[in-house]
């Protein structure tokens, strides 16, 4: 059963690591109102793909919630109705959580494959939680974490609405991304807990403390990150998408921070490597590390020396998100070693 159960919670983790790599392209792509409505898209379950589609038509059957742009606005039909020769205005609703009415096919499409992968990830971790009930009477905390799981990710649909009606707000987005983390390591913790090898670990104070540090400092990295590019897509609207070396003109206060805190955190995560090594500590993941942690220096060098190339942002992010998940997982594999030692 601990296999089975380990195997859907790494189904899930994938499918949520698949979420975050699609939002960010979302993000990368400015496709982040593609669809301006939740959880449809312009009133549909699969969302159109010609701008006909959503223009009033004569003589045309509308279902209730169908949206319409009409007068640079969205309106929504109010009930299942079929349309006369001319345009009846009592038929529709004005559109009120927000003013945004533009359609673009790639930036709907974009984001409807967000919000798909959402949802095959929330289907994941529903049957995580359900089948985690059968750990109920040895294991109390895994069927409790698997059902926090479940209503985190519940939760974070609900962010992902309220980011749509905001039209993007960074507060809102910013949080979208701290919860996505979180519920990478509350899957992290289930995997770990259910592999019977998690048993075998060495507990040393000072450098389980330096992990906790690292992951704390990735975590504002990355908080600091989705400021930075918040300040890059101003940038953006005002000198257009092909003029990337202006992008980082006049940078804020927060892009020298991210920047200069990067190289806190390589020298404390090369530090923790070598403490590992001389302290023959069996933290194989710290390899992982800093391998990922090379890969985002590089990046992050690659997109403000070299403006911006294709796809350099997203995969920032989405390293950064693998960064704190293995991350995470090495503090748990540091932290086991508490209860080992004190069993003995």
């Amino acid at each position: 059963m601990d296999r089975k159960f380990r195997k859907i919670a790494k189904i899930s983790l994938v499918l949520v690591y698949l979420v975050i790599t699609a939002g960010a392209i979302v993000r990368m792509t400015g496709s982040g109102m593609g669809c301006p409505d939740w959880p449809k898209c312009f009133g549909y379950y699969i969302p159109p793909t010609d701008i006909s589609q959503l223009q009033w038509q004569p003589e045309n059957a509308y279902k209730a919630g169908q949206v319409i742009i009409r007068e640079e606005s969205l309106w929504v039909a109010k009930a299942d109705f079929t349309t006369g020769d001319s345009y009846d205005k009592f038929n529709w609703v004005p559109y009120k959580k927000h003013d945004y009415a533009i359609f673009n096919p790639f930036h709907t499409w974009v984001e409807f494959i967000n919000r798909l992968f959402g949802a095959l990830a929330g289907l994941a971790t529903l049957l995580l939680a359900v089948v985690s009930l059968l750990f109920w009477r040895k294991q109390k905390a895994i069927p409790l974490i698997s059902w926090a799981i479940l209503f985190g990710m519940g939760f974070q649909a609900w962010l992902g609405a309220t980011v749509v009606y905001s039209v993007l707000e960074p507060v809102k987005i910013t949080l979208h991304m701290v919860m996505a983390l979180f519920i990478v390591a509350l899957l992290a913790y289930l995997i770990y807990s259910t592999d019977p090898r998690s048993q075998n670990g060495t507990y040393d104070k000072k450098v389980t403390l330096y992990l906790w540090l690292a992951l704390g400092l990735t975590l504002i990295q990355i908080i600091l990150g989705t400021q930075v590019r918040q300040l890059v897509d101003h940038q953006i609207d005002l000198f257009g998408e092909n003029a990337k070396e202006m992008w980082l003109v006049n940078p804020s206060l927060q892009f020298y921070i991210h920047r200069s805190f990067s190289i806190l955190v390589v020298l404390l995560n090369l530090f923790i490597a070598y403490s590992i090594s001389q302290k023959k500590l069996e933290y194989s993941k710290i390899n992982w590390v800093l391998v990922l942690l090379f890969m985002e220096v590089i990046t992050g060098i690659v997109m403000y020396y070299f403006n911006f190339p294709y796809s350099s942002q997203p995969l920032h992010l989405v390293l950064a998100s693998f960064l704190f998940g293995m991350q995470f997982y090495l503090v748990l594999e540091a932290t086991k070693g508490v209860s080992s030692r004190k069993t003995l």
